[in-house]
């Protein structure tokens, strides 16, 4: 995985944001969310094997699906493998579009994208083989996407941009999300992904976008209802001006949100973010001092 830690040549110094009086004195305050990043039972799944690397997870009973293809999966101790006739990334990938198109017909998979993601078993390793993004958690391959918490001050506050996300999207629809957020594409590095998404979902010229500062990488493994969510969200923060005003231009978001950072952690304790922008709004909120990370142990081994 190329560019996993972006460098976008710019230093933005933050300062301190002193905690709410009102926080400290209520003490620590629980997130369910992060027991949600790690709901994963291994009993529960069978591991998905390419070339004998471990490459997914899939869900016993999605599993099952998969035996309508013999020739291609082959269940065994250890899992399912696809088979090992398949030499090189390309067969795998050819082989791999019709099985993963009837499913989808089926309703088996959905939410087709029209986007292809590798299937790697670690981020720096070459692709397996290639399969439409929607199949993604129904195999429960590795996967990346780029999130950016976008905030700005007015005075002595700090307020984040929140956004709701459409009724129509397939996953999550209609919860509350960061402003920019989105799975990395083959093809698409970090860089690319934030600078597409960021202008897609709430208007922000590449230029102001450019001013983004990495955070850190998180990675979750939980059980999903399409199957399994294996993904590492690499974090970026972005100061933007007072009178910005985004705005969404791919019809993939509702409704946006000034938010004070004590408002946005009551929405984290009541589950109405995503877990996604959940962990990555937490993030934001640990780096600058409002949370102490050695106070929720759940989050440092999210950062492993």
């Amino acid at each position: 995985m190329d560019q996993q830690i972006i460098d976008f040549g710019v230093s933005i110094a933050f300062a301190m944001i002193t905690p709410p009086p009102s926080r400290l004195i209520m003490g620590r305050c629980e997130f369910p969310v992060l027991r949600q990043a790690q709901s994963f039972d291994p009993a529960r799944f069978l591991r998905f094997r390419v070339t004998n690397a471990a490459a997914g997870w899939l869900r016993r009973d999605l599993a099952e699906h998969l035996r309508a293809w013999p020739s291609l999966f082959r269940f065994d101790d250890d899992g399912v493998a696809l088979s090992a006739l398949l030499g090189r990334e390309a067969e795998r990938t050819a082989a791999l579009a019709p099985v993963i198109a009837r499913l989808a017909a089926e309703g088996v998979i959905a939410g087709w994208r029209d986007e292809r993601y590798a299937v790697v078993d670690h981020p720096e390793a070459p692709p397996l083989a290639f399969m439409e993004r929607a199949a993604a958690r129904f195999f429960g391959i590795l996967s990346f996407a780029a999130h950016c918490n976008g905030f700005t001050r007015r005075g002595a506050d700090t307020l984040m941009w929140i956004a709701r996300r459409s009724p129509g999207k397939p996953i999550d629809p209609g919860m509350l999300d960061n402003l920019v957020g989105g799975g990395i594409a083959h093809g698409y590095s970090v860089r690319d992904t934030l600078l597409k998404e960021a202008w897609e979902e709430a208007g922000i010229p590449p230029a102001l976008m450019a001013l983004a500062t990495p955070g850190r990488g998180i990675q979750v493994l939980r059980e999903v209802v399409e199957g399994c969510q294996w993904e590492r969200i690499y974090v970026h923060d972005l100061e933007l001006p007072p009178e910005f005003q985004p705005s969404n231009r791919d019809g993939e978001v509702a409704e946006f949100r000034l938010c004070p950072l004590p408002e946005v952690m009551d929405l984290i304790a009541a589950g109405e973010l995503t877990v996604d922008a959940s962990l990555v709004a937490l993030d934001f909120l640990f780096r600058r001092g409002l949370l102490r990370v050695d106070e929720y142990p759940e989050f440092r081994e999210l950062l492993r």
